[in-house]
């Protein structure tokens, strides 16, 4: 059994705990094991709050979650002006802010950024897990 989602959100703060909540429904279906769900909601939150708050020129937040027993690929994607990849680094030691895509290249798989100028950005990111049944 698989569950799949494409959710096209408007890009504001009420929209990342909405997605995060249905994130930890589909998780709960499969019994997937608290501390793997919570990483997984860290890191779409981030990823969301991300579009929320850096992409300039978007309007929505389009986000795909692919939710099955062992395995779950995320999706955030904006229609904003982009940014450039290379420059995504380690944040600053004594900084609050830039700790986003940090966080989620540590608490995810397979994390894949794609941005182009003027077309908006996509990050993907994958976990797997076993479940606890």
């Amino acid at each position: 059994m698989r569950i799949s989602v494409h959710l096209n959100l408007p890009r504001e703060v009420g929209s990342v705990p909405a997605v995060r909540r249905l994130l930890r429904c589909a998780l709960s279906v499969f019994h997937v094991d608290r501390e793997a769900g919570q990483d997984l909601e860290v890191a779409l939150t981030e990823a969301c709050a991300n579009v929320v708050n850096h992409a300039c020129g978007a309007d929505s937040i389009e986000v795909r979650l692919d939710v099955a027993e062992d395995h779950c690929a995320i999706d955030v994607a904006d229609n904003g002006t982009g940014f450039e990849t290379g420059t995504v680094d380690r944040p600053e030691v004594d900084s609050d802010r830039g700790r986003g895509l940090f966080l989620i290249r540590a608490l995810s798989e397979n994390v894949r950024m794609q941005s182009t100028p003027r077309s908006g950005s996509l990050i993907h990111f994958e976990k797997s897990f076993a479940t606890a049944r």
